[in-house]
């Protein structure tokens, strides 16, 4: 009777359904995981599991988080009158590596895409809407990437904002350091022109 390695090859073929993992990562990661101390490897699915049970989106923000409120929505020292409205959490995270940023988030979970079909009703813009009717937000801040679907979600919900007195700004994204205007698309050249600054 030959080596069963049947449960080595669904762990495999498991590790390779995750975003950016290929054969070799996927079977590296197996072995890694298999080569772990019994103890080391029962708190990594352990965690897995806690994970999916318990986090869920903020009441408030739409951000992931294990409490009713996310810990910036949570926190009374972070500014009432800024929203930052991000595409997903991770943005939310890579602004917050900033340490800049003192306002609150709202996390669409997803941008307008017609072609993906994926329409407005589909993201926590009415979420949104329903923060800015509270009367405190003075500020939101598009942080969509400046794709075309960014693009089309930072105006669809800008023409929601302006009626309501809210100041709407746009994050400025410019040409990347050390590359060529040529190889910029137009919506990074138009963004960056946009974004311009006194030197």
């Amino acid at each position: 009777m030959g080596y069963r390695v049947v449960p080595l090859t669904k762990l495999i073929e498991q590790f390779e359904r995750l975003p950016g993992i290929g054969k070799k990562s996927a079977q590296r990661l197996a072995f890694h995981l298999l080569n772990m101390p019994q103890e080391k490897a029962k708190d990594f699915t352990d965690t897995i599991l806690y994970a999916r049970e318990h986090i869920h989106r903020c009441a408030r923000c739409q951000n992931l988080t294990d409490q009713p409120l996310c810990p910036i929505c949570d926190d009374p020292n972070r500014d009432d009158s800024t929203i930052c409205v991000v595409e997903n959490p991770q943005d939310v995270i890579a602004i917050e590596r900033t340490r800049d940023y003192k306002g609150k988030y709202h996390v669409l979970h997803g941008l307008i895409s017609p072609m993906d079909g994926v329409g407005p009703d589909q993201l926590y813009i009415k979420e949104l809407l329903g923060i800015i009717g509270e009367g405190r937000v003075q500020e939101v801040i598009m942080a969509t990437d400046p794709t075309a679907e960014g693009e089309a979600t930072a105006m669809y919900i800008s023409r929601l904002l302006k009626p309501l007195g809210v100041k709407v700004t746009r994050l400025a994204f410019g040409i990347p350091i050390g590359s060529n205007l040529e190889y910029a698309d137009e919506v990074t050249l138009n963004r960056a022109m946009q974004g311009r600054s006194e030197i």
